[in-house]
This record gives C-alpha cells, sequence and structure tokens, in this order.
C-alpha cells in the first residue's frame, strides 16, 4: 500500500491526469491482492459545460470515463433521492457500508444491480475538497466470499484519502485547461500552457478567416429584456458561429454580438484550398442552423434574426497583446481588417455571405462576382463575391449533428444529478425548485 500511494503521489506531480490515475490506483490495488471488483469514483469539475467527470473501474476491463452537462430544468432526480450518496449527504456521513445479501441491506435500488454483477460487499463514501460543490465521491465494492475484512477497510480509507490528494492537483491542472480552451480557444489555449504568456509573444500565420455578425441586434436590446436579449444572442451564436469551431476552425474572439474564427493553415496551396472548403462547409451549415432558428422564432411570434458572413485568406499576426498585467490573445493586422470590412459589406449587397477573390480561389464551386469594392482602410478596391445557390444549399454529406449524451450509469447519473442540484441547506427538507432541482433546508 505504501508503494501505491507512493505511485499515486508522483502522478499527480508529474501531471497524469484522473483518468490515468484513477486506473492505475484500482490496477495497483488488485495487484497488491485487494479483492477489488468494482470502483466508480466521481469528481466534481468547474467547467462552463460539464458538471462532473465520472470513471468506473471493473476488473479485467477498460475503465469507462464520462463527462457530464448540467441536468436540464425539469429533469427527475429521483435516482439521486434513492441513492447511497443522497443518503450520505443528507445524514452528513463520510462512509456507508452494506454487506450485499444480507436481509435488510438492500435499501437502494442501485444493490440489485450490484448483486447480479456478484458484488458481496459495498463502501461508498464522499470526501470533501473543502471549496463548496468540489470533491470526490464514489464507492469500492468486492465480489469476495464474506466481502471486505477490517483491515481491506482501513486501506480503502488510507487510499480514499490520498487518492482525494492525487485527484485535486490533476482536477486544478485540468481546471486551467478547461478555462484556456473555454475562455480563449483550443488552439490558443494551448499556446498560453505552451508558455506562450508575455505581451508580444506570438507569430504570423496565415489562415482562413471569417467575421459573422448578427442583424437588428440593436432592435432587439431595445425592445427586450436583458435575459431575453441574452438568449437570443446565445441562440444565434449557437446556430451560426458554433460550425465554424471544428473540423480546424475555432472561435477566436466573440465581439459583441459578433465573432471572429480562423483556419489556420499552411502557405502551400493544397491547405489553404482545405481550410477554405472547411470554412464554406461550415457557412452551409450555419445558414441551415439559422433558417431551422428562425422557424423556430416564427412558431413562436418571434421576429427572424438575420446575420452576415466575411470570408477571406491571408497573414493574420497571432499572439498576446494588452496591459502587462492583462492581456488577450487574439489576431490582428490588415487581413483581419478586411474580413471584417467584408462582412460590413453583406448590408450593402443584400447578401448574408460575402467573400474576397482571395478566398474564393481556394475554395472553388460557384460564385457570382458583385464587381469591386473600396474597403474602409484598404487603398485599392477589392474584387468581392457571393455564393451561387448551388453553394450556398447544404449538402447531405455535411448534416450538422450536435453532440449528444453519452450514455450513463446509475450510479454516474446520480453525481451529475448531485452537481446539478447544487445542495443548499435551510430548514431541514429537501425540497424542488422552480427548475426541478433539488434544495436542503435546515430548522437551524
Amino acid at each position: 500500500m505504501d508503494r501505491v500511494v507512493a505511485w499515486m503521489r508522483q502522478a499527480a506531480l508529474q501531471g497524469d491526469n484522473l483518468g490515468t490515475i484513477v486506473t492505475g490506483t484500482c490496477e495497483r490495488l488488485a495487484a497488491a491482492g485487494l479483492p477489488l471488483a468494482r470502483a466508480h469514483l466521481s469528481f466534481s469539475m468547474l467547467h462552463p459545460l460539464y458538471d462532473a467527470s465520472s470513471f468506473t473501474w471493473n476488473r479485467g476491463a477498460e475503465i469507462r470515463m464520462q463527462e457530464f452537462l448540467t441536468v436540464p430544468d425539469g429533469a427527475t432526480p429521483d435516482a439521486f433521492v434513492k441513492s447511497p450518496y443522497f443518503y450520505l449527504l443528507n445524514n452528513n456521513l463520510a462512509h456507508l457500508r452494506r454487506r450485499l445479501g444480507e436481509t435488510g441491506y438492500n435499501e437502494f435500488p442501485v444493490f440489485k444491480d450490484l448483486e447480479e454483477l456478484g458484488i458481496t460487499d459495498y463502501l461508498a463514501f464522499v470526501q470533501s475538497f473543502d471549496e463548496p460543490n468540489r470533491g470526490m465521491m464514489g464507492s469500492w465494492a468486492t465480489d469476495a466470499k464474506g466481502g471486505f475484512n477490517e483491515e481491506m477497510i482501513k486501506v480503502l480509507m488510507r487510499i480514499q484519502g490520498n487518492l482525494a490528494m492525487a485527484a485535486r492537483i490533476a482536477v486544478l491542472g485540468q481546471l486551467a485547461e478547461n478555462m484556456l480552451t473555454t475562455y480563449i480557444g483550443g488552439d490558443a489555449g494551448k499556446r498560453v500552457l505552451s508558455g506562450q504568456i508575455r505581451r508580444g509573444d506570438g507569430e504570423t500565420v496565415r489562415a482562413v478567416l471569417v467575421m459573422g455578425d448578427m442583424r437588428q441586434s440593436t432592435e432587439l436590446a431595445e425592445g427586450s429584456s436583458r435575459q431575453t436579449f441574452i438568449d437570443t444572442l446565445n441562440d444565434f451564436f449557437d446556430a451560426v458561429a458554433l460550425p465554424f469551431n471544428r473540423n480546424g476552425g475555432e472561435i477566436l474572439n466573440f465581439i459583441g454580438d459578433g465573432f471572429l474564427a480562423v483556419y489556420p493553415c499552411d502557405r502551400h496551396r493544397v491547405p489553404s484550398e482545405m481550410a477554405a472548403k472547411a470554412a464554406m462547409a461550415a457557412v452551409r451549415q450555419a445558414n441551415a442552423r439559422m433558417s431551422a432558428l428562425n422557424a423556430g422564432r416564427k412558431h413562436l411570434g418571434l421576429e427572424p434574426i438575420g446575420f452576415g458572413l466575411g470570408l477571406h485568406v491571408g497573414n493574420v499576426m497571432y499572439g498576446n497583446v494588452g496591459l502587462k498585467n492583462r492581456l488577450a490573445f487574439s489576431a490582428f493586422g490588415a487581413s483581419v481588417n478586411e474580413v471584417q470590412r467584408l462582412e460590413g459589406l453583406t448590408k450593402k449587397l443584400e447578401n448574408p455571405v460575402v467573400a474576397s477573390e482571395e478566398f474564393v480561389k481556394y475554395c472553388g464551386g460557384d460564385w457570382v462576382s458583385r464587381g469591386e469594392e473600396q474597403l474602409r482602410g484598404i487603398d485599392h478596391k477589392v474584387s468581392v463575391y457571393v455564393p451561387g445557390a448551388s453553394n450556398i444549399e447544404l449538402k447531405e454529406t455535411e448534416a450538422f449533428v450536435d453532440s449528444a449524451r453519452k450514455p450513463r450509469s446509475d450510479a454516474e447519473e446520480v453525481m451529475d444529478l448531485i452537481q446539478s442540484s447544487k445542495l443548499a441547506q435551510k430548514d431541514g427538507v429537501w425540497t424542488r425548485t422552480s427548475s426541478n432541482r433539488l434544495i436542503k433546508s435546515s430548522t437551524r
């Protein structure tokens, strides 16, 4: 056990992720002779999209890891209420042990599933990280005849405490990556984590550029409540911006009701063509998704939302700018200014998509010339194009599929519900909020 603990500490110090630490711990416990048949461990995560990460280890099988989205309003937390974890939290207990199959110890539905797996003894626990809504919870289970003996229980409690420390280090490392990739983008986040942290750090790269903007935003802001406008803006970003954040593209900045996306590429023709075609596929997806959004808005009696997209290819400076103690990672330069001006032309040309000649050359397909335009800040006129009918129509192979939730076990669903319930204490009773989540009240 000393060697298992030493390994956990070393793994945490060298930056191993949660999955590696959990897998390595369980495998080493089993190899040391502990009759561990199953382990389930869940960790709360500070992440804008995911509430928790959960791992299920079964002896002789690959570990299963899942990340959970916040449970939507209206979700029914019945599985949580009937779980051992709820019992622990509701009674302020650190551990719960049950010998399965014995009379009187089948009060939780999950035990029936475990007994079918041959589990004879079960030990659940909660381990706080001394931070609000942050911690580890899980369970150890064995299929050994007679279950865990007292020495095994002592070992598991010792391992549990050390695992919590190792996990906390790993969670903090993951937290830094989560925040950077969510708030400044995947590629930009990796660059910052790799050491591009000083003002002026960066490089010049070639990229396909996309500038997007929502129309009628001023009227919507003036005629709607703050929350309605924010919801509308997020609906717009989900419909139009999301396709540009995949397949080589990345949303680099959200600017008010607009966004800047980049598709970095080499200076050779082939990678430039691939990037331009990927961006154009995203344009078709955005157009189709916006049509679907407006159809839904019409059904609700709401006005449609318009949009504009500018497309360009060029060299951009990519790096840190700002104050010494307040930096932003962004793309800037003449090409960024040009794509912004191209997006502005969508109003004048009365077409939601306008591209430069450089983009059209690499993208190919059906384009209609709209002559030359003088872009503000550019000392020469540029040729501009709008997509032809066949070029804006979504192809069957380009249908956009949103990420769906992964299947979850009962125990993993419980952890998800725990995180989304935002347990609070007041008056000693668990009640549902207007969003159907649970809150705890206390008479103290």
